[in-house]
């Protein structure tokens, strides 16, 4: 391996940038914005299926008990 002494500075400094180039390359991110990386997770996950709607019935289900409540004071209180 040759020395550093020995070498042209500009050569030198040439394989210095390379190297430092090379260096961040690997620690760079694919995202510029935190909402880039956001967007790609949720795509990410819809297309893995983890969004996907689920029918609840607790809606229906409260429907049904307030209508049967409500019938239930109108029959009462009609005798």
């Amino acid at each position: 391996m040759e020395s550093i002494r020995r070498r042209n500075p500009q050569v030198a400094l040439m394989s210095l940038e390379a190297a430092a180039a090379s260096a961040r390359g690997g620690f760079a991110c694919l995202f510029s914005t935190a909402d880039e990386y956001e967007k790609a997770l949720i795509t990410e996950r819809r297309a893995q299926g983890r969004y996907a709607h689920r029918r609840s019935y607790w809606p229906l289900a409260l429907f049904v008990g307030c209508a049967l409540i409500v019938a239930g004071t109108v029959l009462l209180f009609a005798r």
